[in-house]
């Protein structure tokens, strides 16, 4: 059984992007691997939120995560700052960190060019603690986004490192995760190809089916097909790729005719999307209602997480620190 160690953003509520993306191939690795999932709240300290945000939105993200279908006891969810074994972790890495190679990072060079005001120590060393992340739990495989794979391949770059300083073979190097299928990427309502929080064109997982309706309405369409069988332009195709996900194949099929023969009425197809994307999310909803009226959900998962994540972090913690030649009195 391989270990697969991903982490999940602190802030913002899950949209069907994050959901037909990255969350449902999480669940489907759930089922097969020892999987350990954290909310990167150490991570989000890089943009200095304000204090009276970080509590509730980790609760947002820890309650849709496990509404949509992430299962503590398949899986270890844990907070990061749960684990303070991840800092030690940290502080050993950056010890063989260099500064040239962090400052090369392009997530690093981005962040310094779009927020000058605030070059912190923890943008510059953001590699170190997710490597950190990673190596904690001696992954075999993590799952990346394209942004991402760069500091996966210097967290292999820190493992190996390691291994050849201490002359050992203690941290694995963990490549991408993959099980061969290809991940669904939603796009946005806007006519554009991506759905984002940045954006605005999202639909978020625990939007009121009023709002979702509302939302659909106001998706960007065009004057419509003038000739038979003609090419969709993006706006109308995205609105298809949702279709495609949250629809019965026949409904997908009708309304492709409809195009076909230029007989489509957008207000039809719009309300039959929105219809469809309230049935899909439905469930979800209703389980973070769930949530939201029992705590012990939570704390039950938090305490799990916590327990099971911190017996794996501190088995590595006690060996990196006899490998490194710290010892006890």
């Amino acid at each position: 059984m391989k270990t697969v160690v991903s982490g999940i953003r602190s802030t913002g509520n899950l949209h069907l992007g994050n959901y037909y993306g990255a969350l449902r191939n999480f669940i489907r690795m759930q089922e097969n691997n020892r999987c350990f999932f954290f909310i990167a709240d150490y991570h989000s300290l890089t943009t200095h939120p304000d204090p009276n945000d970080l509590f509730p939105h980790v609760k947002s993200v820890l309650t849709e995560y496990l509404a949509a279908g992430l299962d503590p006891e398949k899986s270890t969810i844990f907070i990061q700052s749960d684990v303070p074994e991840v800092v030690e972790l940290y502080l050993m890495l950056n010890m063989h960190a260099y500064l040239g190679e962090l400052e090369k990072t392009t997530s690093f060079k981005d962040k310094a060019r779009k927020q000058p005001q605030n070059v912190n120590a923890g943008l510059l060393t953001y590699p170190t603690l997710m490597a950190a992340d990673i190596l904690l739990h001696n992954a075999d495989e993590v799952p990346v986004g394209k942004d991402q794979e760069q500091h996966l391949e210097m967290t292999r770059n820190f493992a190996k490192r390691f291994n050849n300083f201490y002359k050992v073979d203690y941290f694995k190097e963990p490549v991408a995760y993959s099980d061969g299928t290809q991940m669904i990427k939603i796009p946005g309502l806007d006519g554009s190809g991506k759905m984002g929080k940045s954006e605005g064109n999202c639909i978020y997982l625990n939007d009121d089916p009023k709002v979702i309706e509302k939302k659909v309405k106001k998706a960007l369409t065009d004057a419509g097909p003038t000739e038979p069988n003609s090419v969709k332009p993006e706006c109308i195709e995205n609105l298809f790729t949702i279709m495609k996900v949250v629809s019965a194949p026949e409904t997908v099929a009708y309304f492709d005719e409809q195009w076909n023969k230029c007989e489509i009425r957008y207000g039809d197809l719009k309300k039959q999307l929105a219809a469809d994307i309230i049935a899909a999310t439905d469930p979800i909803r209703e389980r973070i209602r769930e949530i939201d009226a029992n705590p012990e959900i939570l704390r039950r998962a938090v305490t799990l997480g916590k327990e099971k994540a911190r017996e794996s972090a501190s088995k590595t913690i006690r060996e990196v620190r006899e490998i490194m030649g710290f010892r006890s009195f």
